[in-house]
């Protein structure tokens, strides 16, 4: 039976439909939350494939968070080692700050539901490739990063080009939330911290208006994300092969 290496980082933002299927799959998950285990030292070598979910800090809090270094490094051993490596939002983000590339603020937020550009490499991809071009998900963001060096580019959308990625194989980065489920959104909308976010995001939509936009795409998103998440677990268990990464000094 494989087992799986989550990272969490508040409660707010769990695995959400992901965790039925990695469960129904037979998969073992060990969970990581570092909101409650901070000082936390989990070694991805006892894992076959590494999952970083979002939550309301960013990249540049480490000075602060220095869990955030940890899970860098942990990053970087998962993909010298080739094992699956699946970021969510605020992991998407850690996965392209450990290869290398700029993590940085948008002039706005992403909050609600957003219309994807898929890529042609996105069309072809053996995980991201269930993503239909103008497919609606769910976003709640205020960062973004630049495509790494020797990754692929797989979606965007018009604020921010690099929504989803891929590099090497296994690793996979994606900026939105294919997780979600109608009682996680209204979760979020109901936390007093993610409300005055929304409320001060200057966007053209509250939360009433998500509240209608999700009935309306929500069971497509979670059609879709049960295939993506899917083809992803396809990969855990696979044969490992050995990467060679540079090693980064997380000061």
């Amino acid at each position: 039976m494989s087992r799986l290496l989550v990272f969490q980082h508040v409660a707010a933002e769990p695995l959400g439909t992901l965790d039925g299927l990695i469960r129904r799959r037979g998969h073992r998950i060990r969970y990581v939350n570092f909101h409650r285990e901070p000082a936390a030292q989990p070694n991805i070598d006892r894992y076959r494939g590494l999952i970083v979910l979002g939550g309301p800090m960013n990249v540049e809090d480490h000075p602060h968070r220095p869990h955030l270094v940890t899970e860098l490094r942990c990053i970087e051993r998962a993909l010298a080692q080739g094992k699956p490596v699946l970021g969510i939002c605020l992991g998407a983000q850690l996965l392209a700050h450990a290869l290398g590339a700029r993590v940085y603020r948008g002039e706005r937020p992403e909050i609600g539901w957003y219309r994807l550009r898929i890529t042609d490499h996105g069309r072809g991809d053996p995980v991201l490739g269930t993503l239909a071009d103008g497919a609606a998900v769910f976003q709640w963001h205020h960062y973004g990063f630049d495509l790494p060096a020797g990754a692929v580019h797989l979606a965007g959308t018009a604020d921010y080009p690099h929504q989803a990625i891929r590099y090497g194989e296994h690793a996979y980065g994606v900026q939105f939330h294919p997780e979600v489920s109608q009682p996680l959104i209204e979760r979020w909308l109901g936390n007093a911290q993610y409300g005055r976010e929304l409320a001060c995001s200057g966007l053209d939509r509250d939360a009433e208006g998500i509240r209608l936009d999700t009935t309306l795409h929500i069971a497509g998103l979670q059609a879709t994300a049960e295939q993506l998440f899917g083809r992803f677990l396809d990969q855990v268990g696979q044969p490992l092969k050995t990467r060679r990464l540079p090693s980064r000094e997380w000061v």
